[in-house]
């Protein structure tokens, strides 16, 4: 093809029609014009259909790992309930005469008051947009902007556990370790213990004391709104399993 049209240039300037050469010339440059755009075309055509495929894949991978967070915060949001009401059986207890105490099941009460839920979401597709960049990929605008929230609202989470994790270890299970039997608190966990502990401790001592309900009182407020946080990532799942739902 090359040749032919290299041909035909060749006999024009040899019978001197500059006139028809110019404008065969201009019409060789359109046609290599239009292949170029056609060209271009193509590939932009070619990109954008790459681009969709992995899209969708991006919203898939999305999707499923939202469907597996909806069931994790389920459990979390029974355990933080749980949590919540032992603290405030606990409170209801502070002060109360030992008679009283020794019908309630006090082990079983601190055991579950102070194992807090901790949330650790499944994440991966989101991290690997954020940080490869490629949350440009994601064309509908609503669903970037859950993401956004979700974000923003796993730190505020992050940073109550990271709170209340340090109150745990720093105030309230050395305090309790000088107060009361973490055997027969652990009764009611993984290692199940079947007898109490052999140690004479006056654990109900701990009713009559300003430190436990102080202490009880600030870690049930940050339980309280440790459900909130959880409760908001719940609509936040719904949401962005909505706006991912998939034929």
């Amino acid at each position: 093809m090359i040749k032919f049209f290299r041909k035909i240039r060749q006999n024009l300037l040899t019978e001197n029609k500059f006139s028809k050469y110019l404008i065969y010339a201009i019409g060789e440059i359109v046609l290599v014009v239009i292949g170029i755009l056609i060209a271009l075309s193509i590939n932009n055509w070619n990109q954008e259909r790459i681009q969709k495929l992995e899209e969708q894949s991006i919203v898939k991978n999305i999707h499923t790992e939202y469907l597996q967070n909806k069931a994790i915060i389920k459990r979390r949001i029974e355990e933080n309930e749980l949590c919540e009401a032992a603290l405030r059986q606990l409170m209801n207890n502070i002060g109360k005469d030992e008679d009283y105490l020794k019908k309630q099941n006090v082990d079983s009460l601190l055991f579950y008051a102070f194992d807090p839920p901790i949330f650790r979401p499944s994440e991966n597709t989101i991290s690997g947009l954020i940080q490869s960049g490629r949350l440009e990929l994601l064309q509908n605008q609503e669903l970037v902007n859950l993401i956004y929230n979700w974000g923003r609202t796993m730190k505020a989470l992050t940073d109550r556990t990271t709170r209340f994790t340090a109150k745990l270890d720093n105030e309230i299970f050395p305090y309790l370790s000088k107060k009361y039997s973490f055997k027969d608190m652990d009764a009611y966990g993984p290692l199940n213990w079947k007898e109490k502990s052999n140690l004479k401790v006056d654990k109900l001592q701990i009713f009559k004391e300003i430190e436990f309900e102080n202490n009880t009182d600030e870690f049930l407020y940050w339980i309280a709104d440790n459900k909130n946080l959880f409760i908001e990532l719940d609509l936040l799942i719904d949401k962005i399993l909505k706006e991912t739902q998939y034929d």
